[in-house]
């Protein structure tokens, strides 16, 4: 069963930092690409980043370009998304996701099979 666990969110001041964690189980990690979103509360899942199954490709949303780094280790079968620079606009749930269908990094939600439970981001200002 595949199964996929965020980790690391919590409640942080604008300008500071945040570390996510997504563990994998399950799958053959390094054979999937993983992307993170976010849904803030009123508003549609969008995309934060992804990276290819080697790590050697990244994509980021232009709101996080510059200040979010996706990164992955797969002998821990685990992809992290850094955050530094946060704004109120960050906040938030982020969700890991899994994707082993495509060739090439996709950036929107449906073309993920996989699915965290989430993990709230909080920005204040």
């Amino acid at each position: 069963q595949v199964r996929l666990v965020e980790s690391g969110g919590g409640l942080v001041q604008a300008g500071g930092s945040l570390r996510l964690s997504c563990a994998a189980s399950g799958l053959t990690f390094n054979r999937y690409t993983m992307g993170w979103f976010r849904q803030a509360p009123g508003k549609e899942r969008e995309v934060v980043g992804a990276i290819s199954w080697s790590g050697d490709t990244t994509y980021y949303a232009d709101p996080v370009k510059g200040r979010f780094t996706i990164s992955r280790d797969n002998a821990k079968n685990t992809v992290y998304l850094q955050m530094n620079n946060l704004i109120p606009e960050d906040t938030a749930v982020y969700y890991c996701a899994a994707d082993s269908a495509h060739w090439i990094v996709q950036i929107i939600p449906g073309a993920y099979d996989y699915w965290g439970q989430g993990t709230q981001v909080t920005v204040s200002s």
